[in-house]
């Protein structure tokens, strides 16, 4: 692993929480509400099946997350779980995968786990 992947993963959590949200916000911003926002995401068979698909994966990172929290003993990467729903999966899996490379290069210098 190169030691510039977690600042990579870094980097993709800061887009992925910037760049979604700036266009939910825009949407908000002409005059539609939260309420408007959640109907938009069941306007059609498209959205619908994006909505379903994030959620998903939402679902499975977070179920990762708690296993491998067993595994590392690292509470900090548990930030991800709510990044990933009140953001999105753009923001908390790079997040997480972002920690988790981050104590892993630490593991490697320490001599293990």
């Amino acid at each position: 692993m190169t030691r510039a992947l977690p600042f990579v993963f870094l980097a993709l959590a800061l887009w992925g929480a910037i760049h979604p949200m700036a266009w939910f916000l825009t949407y908000m911003a002409e005059g539609n509400g939260l309420g408007d926002l959640i109907d938009a995401w069941y306007v059609n068979a498209s959205t619908t099946g994006l909505v379903w698909d994030l959620t998903i994966a939402a679902v499975t990172l977070t179920v990762w997350i708690l296993l491998d929290r067993d595994t590392w003993k690292d509470r900090l990467r548990l930030v991800a779980i709510p990044a990933t729903f009140c953001i999105g999966v753009s923001c908390g899996l790079p997040l997480y995968l972002y920690f988790r490379t981050r104590r892993q290069g630490e593991d490697v210098k320490g001599g293990g786990k």
